[in-house]
């Protein structure tokens, strides 16, 4: 997000305007009606404030003071694009431990990370590599706020909690009652550096019982939580440096991984008695309120570290500028009661998804909130947490990440595609910013991740023309060479199948997923529009790759629906093939349809049937907006609303505009952005589309402007 949004709507790259003349949306009073406010110590609605790079989370009282109530919630993280570590490899664990070796009759053997392994040490290896490196908890900086008899504060001891995060200037305020006075909380996040700043205002800070607490914890290594192990105060070293007026380091060590925390403020920076990685600040004396700012870095790193003041007016500046870009989409006008809620949702998504998945690598599920998968990323997921930046004209937000997949990640990638015998680059599944792929008994065999960098490419020329094709030709044209390679030719049918493969709907599995019809249509977007991209550069066209577009395998049927894969005639009396990702839909949705593959009245019948008959419950975040986009295409607006607002626990929307999952997947991206892709597609159309607003109900009045068509 550190790429500032330019506050232009241009009719370039296909760009449309949504809104008669004269009527533009107030911004202003659509951004601001969405603020969300918090009266008490709710876990699920704590707030973050952040820039794409770094995100920091805070409870009811502005700050990390009670990280202990939200750890089953939304935890309250502190986490970075570049804060990673690796317990020690004590055991010399290497990974080519984690590989399986295939034979799926490609004439060559293919190995994969995966996660079934024997003998036990190849087993722990795969482990090893799966856990690391994950992603760290930076700490945590939260009030300390005392009795009058030095006495540590308790959640209970709180009461007349009023916080409200406003989103047009990415402004945390909390205000709460404790020990008979007010305090007033300010918490913002510079958009350039990686830190907050925060102001706070009592009687009590004048008294001694309200200061600042910086605490630190081991990473667990665990799947899915905060990220903080306290019982391990041995395993790591936090030392301080302190500084002149008002200066301070401190200096952090866990294992080989090493970063500081640099802080300025109008107090002094001291350790506590409450352990080795606990310190407090304290204000000069005679002081009524203390003003700080920290920021996390790599160590050595030179930060001009900007005082609250500066970072408040940077912080407003930069959010004004985000909102008043890009696209706006007002539902005011829509009698329908639903119609706030979806608001609600694109606004809030808008927010979250800026400051948490658009930095310089692939976000994680869960973003910079807390861990998921060890902190790692998927790169399947990467469409659905940024795609829509561009459908929403801020195209640019993409350009970080997509400097990521050109450089170590490519270099890992074409060793992955050398190692299993293909030509090009293989992308990874499950992996982290080194590249290199982590073990999944599930992940490793998918491949609907491959074209996905083709698509980020044609949305970034679509916005930047000859200057992205420049810069991206050859990540697409390695990528494209590995699709025609796997690809394999059937000459007894003469046609090129997608064959054992794991399919996106997950419960596909390699011996059973012979093309699934998304992974075919996506292949042959993939390639076709590859093909476009050596004809913008004057470049001849690959005959091979044409040949395979032109063979792949129209869509498999039964009973007049499209099924999960050719291979699975059962696919609808079988409740296995019913759950999870309803991936047929993303042919005529997710993507355009091709004609030679599908029709639209088998398509029609299939949609229909899923729609009433599919395992909602078994579903993802995600796989409402996918079906909302397939309705949109198919002409069946009140279905795509329909679908977005379903009542299942999965499309759940928290106070704080996550979408819930689970007791496990508190946030999940994921749907937040894939909601803005369906909902700017549902407005603005697709590539071809000559109706206005296809995904939106006749009797809807909607206002919205500088939203992207969808290829």
């Amino acid at each position: 997000m550190r790429n500032t949004c330019i506050v232009a709507i241009a009719l370039l790259g296909g760009v449309v305007q949504g809104c008669e003349t004269g009527k533009e949306i107030d911004r202003l009073s659509l951004v601001r009606r969405h603020n969300v406010k918090v009266t008490s110590f709710d876990p699920r609605a704590s707030l973050s404030v952040g820039n794409g790079e770094f995100a920091f989370t805070v409870d009811a009282t502005g700050l990390q003071t009670f990280p202990e109530l939200y750890d089953a919630g939304v935890p309250l993280g502190t986490q970075s694009q570049w804060g990673w570590h690796s317990f020690p490899n004590t055991e010399g664990y290497r990974f080519e431990e984690s590989l399986r070796v295939y034979d799926f009759g490609r004439g060559h053997l293919e190995s994969y990370p995966v996660q079934l392994r024997a003998p036990a040490h190849a087993a722990r290896a795969v482990e090893y590599f799966r856990v690391n490196p994950h992603r760290l908890h930076l700490g945590y900086v939260g009030l300390e706020l005392l009795q009058k008899d030095g006495a540590a504060a308790a959640p209970g001891d709180i009461s007349g909690i009023e916080e409200e995060i406003d989103l047009w200037s990415g402004t945390v305020r909390s205000s709460f009652l404790f020990d008979g006075e007010r305090v007033e909380v300010t918490t913002v996040a510079h958009p350039e550096v990686d830190g907050i700043s925060t102001r706070v205002a009592s009687a009590l800070v004048a008294k001694g019982q309200l200061k600042i607490r910086f605490t630190f914890p081991y990473p667990t290594g665990k799947h899915s939580d905060a990220a903080s192990d306290w019982s391990k105060p041995e395993r790591h070293q936090t030392a301080l440096v302190a500084g002149d007026d008002g200066r301070a380091t401190l200096s952090r060590t866990l294992d080989s991984t090493r970063y500081q925390v640099n802080v300025v403020s109008n107090g002094t920076l001291e350790a506590s008695a409450g352990g080795d990685h606990y310190f407090i600040l304290t204000p000069r004396p005679g002081a009524s309120a203390i003003e700080m700012s920290c920021s996390f870095t790599l160590p050595a790193r030179e930060v001009i570290l900007p005082g609250f003041e500066e970072t408040e007016s940077s912080s407003a500046a930069h959010w004004q500028d985000f909102w008043m870009s890009g696209g706006a989409i007002d539902f005011s006008g829509t009698d329908d009661p639903r119609a706030f809620e979806l608001e609600r949702r694109v606004v809030l998504s808008q927010y979250l998804t800026a400051i948490q998945c658009a930095g310089s690598a692939p976000p994680q599920e869960t973003g910079l909130t807390y861990n998921s998968w060890f902190g790692k990323f998927h790169m399947e997921m990467i469409w659905w947490h940024q795609v829509h930046f561009a459908l929403w004209n801020r195209a640019e937000l993409i350009k970080p990440s997509m400097e990521w997949y050109k450089g170590r990640a490519f270099q890992e990638a074409r060793k992955t595609a050398e190692r299993q015998g293909f030509k090009g680059v293989r992308w990874m599944k499950m992996t982290d910013p080194s590249g290199q792929e982590s073990p999944s008994s599930v992940g490793s065999l998918l491949i609907w991740e491959q074209p996905h960098a083709i698509y980020f490419a044609e949305l970034l020329y679509r916005r930047f023309g000859d200057e992205a094709l420049r810069e991206y030709q050859d990540l697409v044209f390695a990528t494209a060479e590995f699709m025609a390679d796997f690809a394999m030719y059937e000459k007894d049918r003469d046609v090129y199948s997608l064959n054992h493969v794991n399919g996106a709907q997950e419960t596909l599995k390699p011996d059973n997923s012979h093309n699934p019809p998304f992974e075919v249509s996506y292949w042959h977007w993939g390639l076709k529009t590859a093909q476009e991209w050596r004809a913008r550069l004057g470049l001849e066209r690959v005959a091979l790759w044409d040949e395979i577009a032109a063979k792949l395998p129209p869509f498999a049927e039964r009973d007049g629906l499209y099924l999960a894969a050719e291979s699975l005639p059962d696919t609808y009396t079988n409740k296995q093939y019913m759950s999870d990702h309803p991936m047929v839909l993303g042919a005529y949705g997710f993507l355009p349809p091709v004609d030679r593959l599908v029709n639209k009245e088998t398509m029609t019948r299939t949609f229909l049937f899923i729609h009433e008959n599919w395992f909602w419950g078994d579903t993802w975040g995600w796989d409402y907006p996918l079906a909302a986009m397939s309705a949109t295409r198919l002409g069946l607006p009140d279905k795509a609303v329909d679908l977005l607002l379903m009542e299942e626990q999965k499309n759940t929307y928290l106070p704080n505009g996550h979408n819930y999952q689970d007791d496990r997947l508190r946030v999940y991206l994921p749907g937040n952005g894939g909601l803005l892709t369906a909902v700017a597609m549902m407005c603005a159309g697709y590539d071809g589309c000559t109706e206005r607003e296809p995904g939106i109900p006749k009797d809807w009045k909607v206002k919205w402007e500088g939203l992207v068509r969808m290829p």
